[in-house]
């Protein structure tokens, strides 16, 4: 009777296990924990997430050397979205349905990455997102997607109207953005903003693909406004601040962190440092890109990519935005617990706060806010040299359900 008793005790926990296994998310074992990293690794944005994909997979492996998390090491499986909405859905699936991830961490584009909401949210899967913007993905917002930890574009408009205003003390300001949603979302912002600061913004919204700005300088400049806000890509921004130039502006422009990915570049594209006597730049990080600040991360870039780091222009400018991406994931996961689950990793997702030591203000996540950074520092550029200007500036902008 004993043995016969052991024996279906035996098979009974068994079954339970099997049970378990059954019930279980995909991407988890006893011992690993698999998660879904993709960005552009080629093609002509990989500037956006090339150096931020290496800089999340140095911080992962940081933490397996340092045991994991609850016990459990951090296994990645790598995709190349290319920036490309098609390609990063296609990369998105393949990691979902092949490789059977516990989460996806990536997407370096905006329009890219909003492109999969949908497929994300019909396979239940946590998305956090690695440098992208992101906000129709954000808002309103998805119990499975989770982003902005650069900063959102909302935040980028907010935070540039209060740099006018309050450091630069303008009362009327000229805005140029993109004439689509992503320029739609950082004006939702300004507009916030410059009414709560009682300034007047003087409105330009052009093509992604404009190849003369002309007219809209011509109307700005006749606006007459005290500074010159771009939250435009790089190309149309080397075009304008060009124009400017050539228009004999001699006020202040402040460019969006949207287009300063590679600095040399623009001013090479503008062809005169001359135009850059009045010109300030928007930063989400708390330093200069290798500041005193930052230099931790830097020097944990060397010591993991030392023939990369020898090259020039790396690591890349956005490289330091990979990290904020990689610790918010590791510190829900070790939040959700050694009984791990995605209802148990989103929930403590929404009780995320902590302060990056990279990123210009905390990162903070609730239920009913899903984008992770929202402040700005600003550097004075003069087509060489950048320095910090004191102080930082947030969006007050918060989304309101219609």
């Amino acid at each position: 009777m004993k043995k016969l008793k052991s024996f279906i005790m035996a098979i009974a926990a068994s079954a339970l296990a099997l049970c378990a296994a059954a019930q279980s998310d995909p991407g988890v074992t006893a011992t690993t924990i698999k998660i879904g990293l993709f960005g552009p690794l080629s093609g002509n944005s990989m500037a956006y997430g090339f150096d931020v994909m290496n800089a999340a997979k140095m911080y992962y492996d940081k933490i397996n050397k340092e045991g994991g998390v609850n016990g459990r090491k951090i296994e990645l499986v790598v995709e190349d979205d290319r920036c490309n909405a098609n390609d990063l859905l296609a990369a998105v699936k393949k990691l979902t349905e092949q490789d059977k991830v516990f989460l996806l961490n990536g997407g370096s584009c905006s329009s890219a990455v909003v492109g999969a909401r949908e497929y994300v949210e019909r396979a239940q899967v946590p998305l956090v997102m690695l440098n992208a913007s992101g906000d129709s993905a954000l808002y309103p917002p998805s119990k499975y997607i989770w982003g902005a930890f650069s900063i959102s574009q909302r935040a980028v408009g907010g935070s540039m109207v209060q740099f006018a205003a309050e450091h630069l003390k303008a009362k009327k300001i000229g805005y140029v953005n993109h004439d689509d949603a992503y320029g739609g979302w950082n004006l939702e912002a300004a507009e916030f903003q410059s009414k709560q600061l009682g300034t007047s913004l003087q409105l330009q919204s052009i093509n992604p693909n404009i190849t003369d700005v002309t007219a809209p300088m011509l109307k700005i400049r006749a606006a007459n406004p005290d500074v010159l806000l771009i939250t435009t890509y790089a190309r149309p921004v080397a075009l304008l601040i060009k124009k400017a130039h050539e228009l004999g502006w001699n006020k202040p422009i402040v460019v969006a962190v949207n287009g300063t990915a590679d600095l040399k570049q623009l001013v090479e594209n503008v062809g005169s440092k001359e135009a850059f006597k009045n010109v300030y730049l928007q930063e989400v990080m708390l330093d200069v890109a290798g500041g005193p600040k930052l230099k931790w991360v830097y020097d944990m870039y060397k010591d993991y990519y030392p023939e990369l780091a020898a090259k020039p222009g790396y690591p890349q400018t956005y490289m330091p935005y990979g990290i904020p991406s990689a610790m918010t994931v590791v510190n829900a996961l070790k939040a959700a617990g050694p009984q791990l689950t995605r209802e148990k990793f989103l929930k403590a997702l929404a009780q995320t706060k902590f302060d990056s030591k990279v990123m210009a203000g905390p990162i903070e996540l609730t239920e009913t806010d899903h984008a992770g950074q929202k402040s700005a520092i600003y550097l004075k550029f003069d087509g060489e040299n950048k320095t910090v200007v004191p102080g930082s500036y947030r969006s007050t902008w918060k989304y309101e359900p219609k």
